[in-house]
């Protein structure tokens, strides 16, 4: 008989699990199951419990921290807890983020209880598999832990799928088993890449080699080759900021990003010519983007709505490099990888064309050969330019606009603090304000396709807590219907000291994206004198809250501007590091006009006929 007291249990080989992927927060709500697991991981102390107010916050944050670091976690209780995390999980799985979500459930024996006499007792539903159903619709890997001795091999196989699959994983554990004994970690946890056989290889040159041919077949007036790319989030998810610089500084392509790809690598790049969103895009990038470039090259862009901004698709002039495959004009090549694509592309690419050989600024070029013009920029240093001003268009402007705050706001950051920061924007009119933001790699934060609105309030925590971004202030854009969703979670930034900056966007108490893609006439100031009765919120005073949310030893502030000076005074003092608005957090209610709405979005507002 062996009577050594086992070293490990389930709750610590989770938690040695989490530290070994570098893990440094674990964001949550307790509830009892989970108790006896938390108790394990601070005893460890390799992983910090962050509670979070809300279920979803939770999500929120974990989702932020794993689009910076590659994986990141949240732990709630069983049914009322999963069900609040699962829109978050959801949002992951969508867009491709590595996020372990902990369901801790009731025990072993409660089941056991209901099974035999129907025995129901708190957060358990008569559907055994409930919670268990609802996960597998968001998740590549779903486990429910039931055994101590198959524990280990379930957490092993879901931790790896999710490095692999890069997307969410779940793990529902009985709240009995967690100090029940189990094996020691025995190989790390490592992802696992699809290997490149000799089919693979073969379908690589194939595809490179229809690149290759879809940008000679589509050369400019002057019969030299006019390609640029569009690198989008899958550069981000795979990690390959630094294969994207190597093949633009080796060509010399210019290239776009989408907008949730917007930071992925540094703004100032030469080759950088701006955000591509479609219709929503700056009229300067959209013209050398559709209409002077002769070919456009995605590389790990997504062709969502969002991306595309009004557009309803592709043409047979576009390379879409993304989710496992290649399309090149109307030909498919299946099974080749962006991690390979890209070193591959370049070196094709150098060879036909030299090194640098692709170089251009295309605002010049088309600003050369189509003639002057005052509304068209001369160069691409004019254009950025153009996005970043120190004051107001007119210094007689009397009330702030969502064009006139960002164009300032773009100044600030790149001309006047010292700081940095880590930009996370809210979907709707913050985003699409935002996205010409001129940023160093890592400095911007959105949900591109899943859009959950208030998303942004909760990822602020875990974008700050991240290791890689430490120290970085984050800035949040936000709507007001938006921050209603969330704005508890405001109480986690102070509480942890985070010194993040608001920006409520209060447009008058309304839903403006809703009605902009509902009844866009009312921005017209035409037809519509009131707004559609359901886009109506209830006003609130945002700045109060940071009241609300502070504590003797724990600051937060909050203020109000509607005009340009105020903004102008505002950015002063957070330049400022011993302004005591720098201390904790600050909630910045921006007072907007109800008509008012980003210039990226004008496309939809019907003209005065």
């Amino acid at each position: 008989m062996n009577d050594t007291i086992p070293t490990c249990t389930v709750a610590r080989y989770l938690a040695l699990r989490l530290a070994e992927l570098g893990i440094t927060h674990l964001f949550g709500v307790p509830g009892n199951h989970l108790g006896p697991f938390l108790t394990t991981l601070r005893a460890e102390g390799a992983v910090e419990w962050v509670g979070t107010p809300t279920e979803g916050g939770a999500g929120q944050a974990a989702d932020a921290y794993a689009r910076i670091h590659g994986v990141g976690a949240a732990a709630v209780t069983y049914s009322v807890g999963a069900f609040n995390l699962l829109n978050s999980c959801g949002g992951a799985y969508v867009e491709q983020v590595p996020l372990i979500a902990v369901n801790a459930c009731p025990p072993y024996e409660q089941w056991q209880n209901f099974r035999a006499v129907g025995l129901l007792t708190s957060h358990m539903s008569p559907r055994a598999e409930s919670n268990l159903d609802v996960y597998r619709q968001v998740t590549v890997d779903a486990q429910v832990i039931s055994h101590p001795g198959l524990a280990p091999a379930q957490i092993d196989t879901a931790l790896t799928a999710c490095l692999s699959e890069r997307r969410p994983v779940y793990l529902e554990v009985m709240e009995d088993l967690w100090d029940e004994p189990c094996p020691e970690p025995a190989q790390p946890i490592v992802r696992r890449e699809r290997p490149l056989g000799a089919r693979g290889r073969d379908m690589l040159e194939d595809a490179v080699q229809a690149i290759l041919t879809l940008i000679q077949e589509h050369p400019g007036p002057d019969g030299r080759p006019r390609p640029i790319v569009w690198a989008g989030e899958e550069t981000d998810r795979y990690r390959l900021g630094g294969e994207l610089v190597d093949l633009v500084e080796a060509t010399g392509v210019p290239f776009c990003t989408t907008v949730g790809a917007k930071a992925v690598v540094d703004g100032e790049l030469p080759q950088f010519h701006g955000v591509y969103n479609g219709h929503a895009s700056h009229p300067d990038v959209r013209a050398v983007f559709k209409d002077w470039a002769t070919c456009r090259i995605g590389l790990g862009a997504w062709s969502t709505s969002k991306n595309l901004g009004g557009e309803q698709c592709v043409g047979t002039d576009w390379v879409m490099a993304a989710h496992g495959g290649v399309s090149v004009g109307t030909s498919y090549f299946p099974d080749v990888q962006l991690v390979h694509l890209l070193p591959a592309l370049q070196d094709a690419l150098v060879k036909a064309y030299g090194t640098g050989g692709l170089y251009a600024d295309y605002y010049a070029e088309s600003y050369s050969y189509q003639g002057a013009r005052e509304d068209r920029p001369a160069g691409l240093a004019q254009h950025r330019a153009s996005l970043s001003v120190s004051a107001p268009r007119s210094p007689r402007a009397e009330r702030l606009t969502y064009d006139g705050l960002f164009d300032r706001i773009n100044h600030f950051l790149g001309q006047e603090t010292p700081e940095n920061w880590t930009v996370v924007s809210d979907a709707a009119f913050s985003l699409i304000g935002s996205m010409n933001l001129s940023l160093p790699a890592g400095g911007f934060l959105s949900q591109i396709s899943w859009l959950s609105i208030g998303w942004s309030v909760g990822a602020a925590t875990g974008a700050a807590l991240a290791p890689e971004r430490e120290g970085a202030r984050p800035m949040v854009f936000v709507g007001d219907g938006s921050f209603q969703e969330t704005c508890q979670e405001i109480s986690t930034h102070t509480r942890l000291g985070l010194r993040s900056v608001v920006f409520v966007l209060d447009n008058g108490h309304f839903y403006g994206i809703e009605q902009m893609l509902v009844h866009p006439e009312y921005y017209s100031g035409q037809d519509r004198a009131e707004p559609d009765f359901y886009n109506v919120l209830h006003p609130w005073h945002y700045d109060r809250l940071a009241a609300v949310f502070a504590g003797e030893d724990t600051p937060a502030s909050g203020l109000t501007i509607a005009r340009p000076a105020e903004l102008d005074e505002l950015l002063a003092r957070l330049a400022d590091p011993h302004d005591p608005v720098n201390a904790g957090p600050l909630l910045v209610r921006v007072r907007l006009d109800r008509h008012d709405y980003p210039r990226a979005m004008a496309y939809k507002v019907p003209r005065p006929s």
